[in-house]
């Protein structure tokens, strides 16, 4: 059962990092300035980042 457990929440933060991911998308629809569309961008980055780490370890799990 901890594997299983471990697996939901690992889907879990998978699918929070997709939510934040689609957010920050529809704000940077909204944003102008170069300061902004950085910060924009580098939360962007960091999501993505971590949606690619998680997506990872959930295919190594099988």
């Amino acid at each position: 059962m901890p594997e299983n457990a471990s697996q939901m929440e690992l889907d879990e933060r998978i699918a929070i990092a997709r939510r934040n991911i689609a957010e920050l998308m529809e704000q940077a629809t909204g944003v102008s300035g170069a300061a902004a569309e950085e910060r924009l961008a580098t939360r962007l980055n960091e999501q993505q980042d971590l949606l690619n780490e998680l997506l990872k370890k959930r295919e190594a799990m099988g």
